[in-house]
């Protein structure tokens, strides 16, 4: 009899050790995700924010442009390899393709440059 109740107790703990480790895996997961999530789109915005001071001190061509163009890659790549996704901090939205460019940020500034040309040719 003393030996049943021993199994009926060791098999009641495992029961509940197991159960309280399933709550804790799946309540964790989410504020994880969610963490992960926030931490990715900081990095880019911040990696994003420096190729614009690059550019605008030093110029689109420049080396320290090009450096921080290369730190937005790699944040990109990260949030990809982690999660999946993305942020775009122009269009301020997650893309779930990996469709981004290196040089994206140029297009941007080509369009304000004929946006430029073209006041000055309606002014003259």
């Amino acid at each position: 009899m003393q030996n049943h109740v021993k199994k009926l107790f060791w098999g009641r703990t495992a029961l509940a050790a197991a159960a309280f480790a399933g709550v804790l895996l799946f309540t964790g997961a989410p504020s994880v995700r969610a963490d992960d999530e926030g931490s990715c789109q900081r990095r880019i915005a911040k990696a994003d924010h420096r190729l614009h001071v690059a550019a605008e001190r030093n110029g689109w061509q420049s080396e320290q442009a090009e450096k921080a163009r290369h730190e937005l890659r790699e944040a990109r790549e990260f949030c990809w390899t982690h999660g999946h996704k993305w942020w775009d901090e122009d269009d301020r939205r997650w893309h779930s393709d990996r469709d981004w460019d290196d040089h994206d940020h140029d297009r941007a500034r080509d369009k304000e440059h004929d946006k430029d040309r073209d006041k000055d040719k309606d002014h003259n």
